[in-house]
């Protein structure tokens, strides 16, 4: 089963002017050897700067969180569920310590990032099944934590924009815990791009169809395109998206997600779900983190603070 194609324009093939340093950048792919190797090189947890507060809450034997929240005292504050990315294969909430940080202190809000099961530690769904759990103790603890259950988003980037998008179909098939908003910044949500050897001649950077092969395959413990995925691993599988919340999807054209992001963002405004689409020509993965002061990456970041405004997670406190 392959997934979605798109027609890319031959401009689309150009890296974008302010990221054209990546030319140089040479892409490679990931191997379980030097996927083995990330897992062990954890970033360390830092001080998250002036105004933000930093602090491990467990949640279960598998699931903890990273939480930031304004120093300030205060209560009642909207929600971020951030899930970092890496492909299924490595990563850590420390990673976007600084996005995370910076969100804080714009919006007054509290990001808690989750700590979850990589794919190579447990099959799929596990990873969004503890993120869901996470989910859940952030809306039942939400007084002792100052936090308003009743603004709480979920988000992530990459693999963990995938997740994210799987446990914002948890929360509505259960039913018990309203999501403001979903924020999807180059979601990886559909394994079937695995089986498209049509992309393995894009100029992508970072995340190369090898790269997603080994991701989706660790992850699933099967082939990647096979008929029994289920569409909380892989959101883009679910056929119904009707009574989802708001979304924003980010990705670049040189992005090997750029086809299935696109796709399902069309099939959320066709059932009705209101939907950003941001689209940033000649950007490829992960571009925000490796040029991170250049105007494009500003702009890409501060259309999700106002998404994240738009549903009402912003605070008084902010600023």
């Amino acid at each position: 089963m392959a997934g979605p194609k798109q027609s890319r324009q031959p401009g689309d093939r150009a890296f974008h002017p302010e990221l054209a340093a990546a030319r140089w950048i040479p892409p490679f792919s990931y191997g379980p050897r030097l996927a083995r190797m990330m897992r062990g090189l954890r970033p360390r947890a830092g001080d998250p700067g002036a105004g933000v507060t930093a602090e491990e809450i467990v949640v279960s034997p598998t699931v903890s969180l990273r939480v930031l929240r304004p120093a300030t005292a205060a209560v009642d504050l909207p929600a971020l569920l951030w899930i970092h990315g890496g492909g299924h294969l490595f990563g850590a909430p420390e990673q976007d310590d600084g996005a995370n940080a910076a969100l804080v202190r714009e919006l007054g809000i509290v990001v808690a990032a989750a700590r979850y099961r990589l794919g190579a530690e447990a099959p799929a769904p596990a990873s969004a099944d503890d993120c869901y759990a996470a989910l859940e103790h952030l809306a039942e603890h939400a007084e002792e934590l100052g936090i308003d259950a009743r603004r709480i988003a979920v988000g992530g980037a990459s693999a963990g924009g995938g997740i994210a998008a799987g446990v914002v179909l948890l929360a509505h098939d259960r039913g018990r815990i309203p999501i403001a908003c979903q924020l999807l910044v180059y979601p990886m949500l559909d394994d079937r791009t695995a089986g498209r050897d049509d992309l393995d001649s894009l100029r992508v950077r970072m995340w190369t169809p090898k790269s997603n092969r080994l991701g989706w395959a660790t992850y699933l413990g099967t082939e990647p395109g096979s008929d029994d995925v289920p569409d909380y691993a892989a959101p883009a599988r679910r056929e119904d998206l009707t009574g989802l919340p708001p979304a924003w999807i980010g990705v670049g054209t040189l992005d090997l997600f750029h086809d299935e992001d696109v796709d399902y963002a069309r099939r959320l405004e066709r059932a009705g779900v209101p939907v950003e689409l941001v689209v940033v020509p000649g950007a490829f993965h992960g571009f925000d983190q490796l040029f991170a002061e250049t105007r494009v990456v500003r702009d890409f970041r501060r259309s999700q603070a106002d998404a994240l405004r738009r549903a009402g997670l912003s605070s008084a406190v902010a600023g």
